[in-house]
Order: structure tokens, then sequence, then C-alpha cells
């Protein structure tokens, strides 16, 4: 695992664990490679009735696979409007969390877990 320093774990009102910076990060740095676990398509609907239902991503080298991304890859949050983005490198089975646009020590690092989807897009939680 690579992370930029400074990266932190932070508890939130209402969400949970979120991921911060210590410092200004800019658009297209690169805030962490996060080695994944492969789960193959015949064991994804085990983990729906867990915990790692909520920490998981869809992993599109194998349809119907999901891994879970190690380091504090499984712990960004969601936003539709995020500041990071989410690179699947499928050949390394790794996933690298980029900076989007510029932000500033203290906020909070979000993704948009439905890949860019429109609005609409049920989520499995309530947004904010």
């Amino acid at each position: 695992m690579l992370h930029v320093p400074g990266l932190y774990i932070q508890d939130i009102p209402h969400k949970g664990r979120g991921v911060f910076c210590g410092h200004d990060l800019q658009e297209g740095d690169t805030i962490e490679l996060c080695p994944v676990i492969i789960i193959p398509p015949s064991e994804v609907p085990s983990i729906h009735g867990t915990h790692l239902h909520d920490y998981y991503f869809l992993w599109p080298a194998s349809p119907g696979a999901a891994c879970i991304a190690l380091g504090y890859g499984s712990l960004y949050n969601h936003h539709r409007d995020p500041n990071a983005e989410v690179i699947m490198d499928l050949d390394a089975a790794m996933i690298e969390i980029r900076c989007s646009k510029p932000i500033p020590a203290g906020t909070e690092i979000l993704i948009d877990y439905t890949d860019g989807g429109s609005a609409e897009a049920p989520l499995w939680f309530q947004e904010e």
C-alpha cells in the first residue's frame, strides 16, 4: 500500500468513519494505491448478509466479481460530487484513489459510489 503522508481516519456523526488528509492535495495527486482481495462471483452473494456488504467494490475484470480494497480503500465515503476518483488497475489488482479536484487539509476525501451514474441511481443507504 502506498498513500500520501498525513492520511487519517476520523469518525463522522451519522456516517461512521471517513478518510481525511492533514495537508492540501492537488488535482491529479495519487492519494492511495490499495491492493485488493478479489471475491469470485460465486462468493459475492454470501457477503450481502454481512458487514462487508457496505465495503466492497465491483471488480470489472471478472463479471459478477467484487473486491475488498485494503489500506483505507474501502473506507472512503460517497458523494455525488466527489473530490476523488477510483481508478481500477485490473492487471495489478489494485485500486488507485486520485484527487479529481483540489482538497484542502482536513476535508473529507469522497468518491462517487455510482461511478458517475445518474442522480437517481439507487444506493443502499440514505444520502445526506
